[in-house]
């Protein structure tokens, strides 16, 4: 079940729990990609990915933030040109290879149709492309709280979700781990929220996070041949012929014995036919 854009919005930009929520996973992916690598490059969202992107307007050649049609569309960057599109989930407007960087967060694990939603992010991350899962833990305090929006849809655990990437032909590359500290809006916990991140990704083993951020990059199988590799310069042509019937003697010479003959044998295999 998709939550609606305008819902996402306003705990992103208009709550002070969402505003740290957008930082640390933000603040993650920066890491993992920084600016400087998308230089040049094509990069969408699908999902609600789009306060993530921001840092990357200026140095990607292209940015474009897919939004599903149950959730709903909204402008965005604001102040700037929009680049967001409302779009199907098994059908996104872009060209097949064409995206450099993908990131997915609340489009996975809140659609009724992963496998489609799977299907599209690989048929348009090209050759060397790279994209990144964001979906709430199974075991994270986040996922628990239907306060937040990572306390809606499906949750998963890293294996969960890495076997799930791996029977659409990606390569799991990494995987890293965000929102340590608890899901509340008190004053308190928003303050310390910044050293639960730092030792989160320390001590990530036995801290869990409200969200798993895994990196994959797609395979590209080799085009199968069939048939023998080896050309045989002076094959048997033993073969030859077979099924197409012996054919008729060609007549030598004027001699009227011999064309009578030769048109005598052939009429006599013709009635024996």
């Amino acid at each position: 079940m998709h939550l609606d854009v305008l819902d996402l919005r306003n705990f992103y930009y208009r709550t002070k729990l969402g505003r740290v929520a957008q930082r640390a996973i933000r603040d993650t992916v920066v890491r993992m990609w920084p600016t400087a690598s998308v230089a040049g490059q094509t990069m969408a969202g699908f999902g609600f990915a789009a306060p993530l992107m921001r840092p990357y307007l200026t140095d990607a050649r292209r940015v474009v933030a897919l939004m599903p049609a149950p959730q709903g569309v909204m402008p965005w960057p604001a102040g700037m040109a929009n680049v967001a599109v409302l779009c199907e989930e098994t059908a996104w407007p872009l060209a097949t290879g064409i995206v450099d960087r993908l990131i997915l967060m609340h489009g996975l694990e809140t659609s009724e149709q992963p496998s489609f939603v799977l299907e599209e992010a690989a048929r348009v991350l090209g050759p060397g492309g790279r994209a990144l899962f964001i979906v709430p833990s199974r075991s994270g305090l986040w996922a628990r709280r239907d306060g937040t929006p990572f306390g809606f849809g499906r949750p998963y655990s890293m294996s969960q979700l890495e076997a799930q990437l791996k029977r659409y032909d990606f390569t799991v590359e990494r995987s890293s781990s965000a929102l340590y500290g608890p899901p509340s809006g008190h004053p308190f916990w928003l303050r310390t929220s910044d050293f639960f991140e730092r030792n989160g990704r320390r001590f990530s083993a036995l801290l869990a996070g409200g969200v798993l951020m895994v990196e994959v990059s797609k395979q590209h199988r080799a085009p199968v041949q069939g048939g023998l590799g080896a050309v045989v310069r002076r094959p048997l042509r033993v073969l030859e012929g077979m099924g197409q019937g012996a054919p008729e003697p060609a007549l030598r010479g004027n001699d009227p014995l011999l064309r009578d003959g030769v048109a005598s044998l052939i009429q006599s295999r013709k009635t024996k036919a």
